[in-house]
């Protein structure tokens, strides 16, 4: 018998690739009272106060401000509900999403 090297194969290991992220933008609007804004970021994102003021403040000055990023789903999912949540309560406020770069 010949003495032949064999090499063995070595292990491919995939790694799944993680998801798209999105973004959730607050869109300024000139009529939800500030203290609203604040409450709602606070109830559905789970902000602290100091956060929320910060986001409220900037999509105030700037006319928009990413809020938080999360997979498609839960971004639209966090996006639909706090949009409704303002309009439940008589107010414009909208958020929307957009892939993050």
């Amino acid at each position: 018998m010949a003495d032949t090297n064999t090499k063995r194969r070595t292990a491919t290991v995939l790694k799944p690739a993680r998801p798209p992220l999105h973004k959730v933008i607050l869109l300024n609007d000139d009529f939800t009272p500030r203290e609203f804004v604040v409450r709602l970021l606070k109830a559905e994102f789970r902000v602290p106060e100091a956060q929320a003021n910060a986001i409220m403040l900037t999509a105030h000055t700037k006319g928009a401000c990413v809020v938080a990023v999360f997979t498609k789903e839960v971004a639209e999912e966090k996006a639909t509900r706090a949009t409704e949540f303002a309009r439940d309560h008589g107010y414009p406020l909208l958020f929307s999403t957009e892939p993050e770069e």
